[in-house]
């Protein structure tokens, strides 16, 4: 990554949630990115000018940002608040990010700046390849042209000494997951360098960064701690640790299903780690669209072949069902924003990191404080 990054400024002032980058009436067309991106800020707001009030995003405004130069960087005062993650983030990068070779429909890496980013959202972004990072952006405005230094944490007007803000990164290993192409493909790769080094008996590699840890402490755990901590095959987990815990149950619903199956295909997924991957319809059983109809006849066969469960329309609500057959001191996800273990814990996770969950068996975590 180069030591000065210039771009210029699409600001949304206020606060950007989920619903205003992936509309949930527009739910049904998340899967196919370049349409449903189309929709990204279609309702108009300070700044922020759609094509067609309440169909089309301000598609023109950007286009003409695009033309006068410099990578375009997406900034907000709060961003990413809401459930919709993964598509969310889909339809930012496919303006705002670069293509992904040989992958038609598709984009990775960009850049998204705020004062908050919602955490899920931050994840999400990591994921992608995206570089995410918190500062005070109330003196930056739409069209600004700035100059980014990432080693440095400092953001300064373009060709000027001038320091607008600082930041730190949250993680050391930010860097390296967006020379991976992605948080995924950098824990992967990490995974079988260190594997494929121990079969030939090299020492450790140590080109990769590796996440700061907590000081040690003579303190007991909280029951979340201990949990976490047995997934990890350890006593517990201290807050700020980062760790990748056993997930013993997955589920996927239906407004997110068809992405995360998208997102299997591109781990190359024939076979699920987790001991159970439910996939519900509970969102669009009642008054399905011609597209959803499509998604009932043809999802359950992908999940199953791959050894995981899968509801049918009108068998009821993901929840109900995934309460009943969990186990107890056990860690699991879910792609539904209401994923709750009544018994057990649950991190969430956008569709992308359940699809890692269920492919591998594990998923990223750091560790946050505990209340349990």
């Amino acid at each position: 990554m180069a030591d000065k990054i210039s771009l210029r400024v699409f600001k949304v002032t206020g606060e950007t949630n989920t619903d205003d980058l992936s509309p949930a009436p527009d739910a049904w067309s998340r899967p196919d990115i370049p349409l449903h991106a189309l929709a990204m800020l279609k309702m108009a707001r300070d700044g922020i000018v759609p094509d067609v009030q309440g169909s089309i995003g301000p598609m023109k405004q950007i286009e003409e940002m695009r033309g006068q130069g410099f990578p375009i960087a997406y900034v907000g005062d709060v961003v990413g608040t809401g459930s919709s993650r993964k598509s969310a983030t889909n339809s930012v990068l496919w303006f705002f990010g670069d293509d992904v070779p040989y992958v038609p429909n598709k984009r990775a890496g960009g850049f998204c700046f705020g004062t908050k980013i919602a955490p899920i959202f931050y994840n999400t972004m990591e994921d992608a390849g995206a570089l995410p990072i918190e500062f005070d952006v109330s003196n930056i405005n739409m069209g600004d042209v700035i100059d980014v230094y990432p080693y440095e944490g400092k953001v300064c007007k373009h060709d000027s000494d001038e320091v607008i803000t600082t930041f730190e990164m949250k993680t050391p290993v930010l860097l390296d997951e967006v020379r991976a192409g992605g948080r995924i493909p950098l824990i992967i790769g990490r995974g079988l360098t260190s594997k494929a080094r121990a079969e030939l008996g090299l020492p450790a590699f140590d080109l990769f960064k590796t996440p700061d840890q907590p000081a040690e402490s003579t303190k007991g755990f909280t029951l979340a701690q201990k949990m976490v901590g047995k997934a990890c095959g350890v006593a517990g987990i201290r807050p700020g640790t980062y760790c990748e815990p056993k997930m013993t149950t997955v589920g996927s619903q239906d407004t997110t299903g068809p992405m995360t199956r998208d997102e299997l295909k591109d781990l190359a997924c024939l076979g699920f780690s987790t001991d159970l991957v439910m996939q519900s319809f509970c969102h669009t059983a009642a008054y399905p669209k011609p597209i959803d109809v499509k998604t009932h006849h043809t999802l359950p066969d992908f999940i199953m072949t791959r050894g995981g469960v899968s509801l049918r329309p009108g068998d009821g609500i993901i929840h109900s069902w995934l309460n009943r057959m969990l186990l107890p001191d056990t860690v699991g996800t879910g792609g539904d924003s209401h994923t709750r273990f009544p018994i057990g814990i649950s991190f969430p996770a956008g569709s992308g990191l359940v699809a890692f969950a269920a492919a591998t068996g594990v998923m990223p975590l750091d560790m946050p404080e505990s209340i349990l």
